[in-house]
């Protein structure tokens, strides 16, 4: 039995309407917010309320943008010195990130389905608590006066407190502690649809443990290991919180330039170019594991 033309036309409308939802939602909260940043970007900081110039003069209304500011961030050494740190610590944070959620994930999808979910909550459950509660609760942690440094204490490993704070081992502490569910929950996803009986079947053809793993396992979780790295390297790149409590003021990050020279210097060109940079730096990387993902699929 046929739909009535007037039924079809309204699915059609039904079916372009949840496929626009997401572009316009891209377009209202990514696209017009990014349009605003490019044009204060190009400005020139004023005393003034807002305090930057207009990109197209009023009395003649003619076009008055300038790339002075990404010039000026090639100029500077501190900038591009910041953007490397940044990457490099993101980076390094993600790695270490996935060395320890990979077998966590594997341990995970490998339970039984009674103990499965109460691990699954035990990575889960730091989410229930504010994450600036659990970032603080590293400064109580590593401070000259903190748990980990009395322990040692007590158990006679050092003589003296360790300068944990404020370091950049409490950066890294800090963010793979706060990102690794991030880590953790892709991956299990992906290794609880992996079929146990490849592996056994590579097993029984001879394949060492290692060997399964390497020619099973790894290959067949790889969207995991790329969707996991992504979650965790994104907001890693642009943390403020975690190095400015566990860093330090004088710990230099993306994040950190980015709100100074927003809120302090009251530069706001200059800070938006720093934040257009910055997501180019966070784009390359997204479209070129989308492009190796795909040229693997085929």
């Amino acid at each position: 039995m046929h739909h009535p033309v007037g039924q079809r036309h309204r699915d059609a409308l039904w079916e372009r309407i949840v496929v626009a939802a997401p572009y316009l939602w891209l377009l209202a909260f990514f696209l017009a917010p990014f349009a605003i940043v490019l044009k204060i970007s190009l400005a020139d900081p004023v005393i003034a309320q807002p305090p930057f110039t207009p990109v197209l003069d009023p009395v003649t209304g003619e076009l008055q943008a300038s790339a002075d500011n990404y010039l000026f961030l090639l100029q500077d050494k501190l900038y591009l010195y910041t953007y490397l740190r940044s990457v490099l610590l993101a980076a390094s944070a993600t790695v270490l990130c996935l060395l320890l959620g990979y077998p966590m994930a594997l341990a995970i999808a490998r339970a039984g389905e009674r103990v499965r979910g109460y691990l699954l909550l035990a990575i889960i459950l730091p989410f229930w608590i504010s994450f600036l509660l659990r970032v603080y609760a590293w400064i109580g942690l590593l401070n000259n006066h903190g748990f980990i440094n009395q322990l040692l204490l007590w158990l006679g490993v050092i003589d003296q407190p360790l300068a944990l704070l404020y370091t950049d081992l409490a950066i890294y502490i800090g963010i793979v502690y706060s990102y690794l569910p991030f880590m953790v929950l892709p991956l299990y996803a992906t290794l609880e649809r992996l079929d146990p009986d490849t592996v056994e079947a590579a097993a029984d053809l001879g394949a060492r443990p290692w060997e399964a793993f390497r020619d099973v396992t790894w290959p067949m979780s790889r969207p995991g290991v790329i969707a996991g790295c992504l979650l965790v390297f994104i907001p890693a790149m642009g943390e403020y919180v975690i190095p400015y409590l566990l860093g330090g003021p004088e710990s230099l990050m993306i994040g950190r330039v980015l709100f100074d020279e927003f809120f302090v210097n009251r530069d706001w060109p200059l800070a938006s170019s720093v934040a257009v940079v910055l997501l180019l730096l966070l784009v390359a990387p997204i479209m070129l594991l989308q492009r190796y993902q795909a040229g693997t699929e085929r």
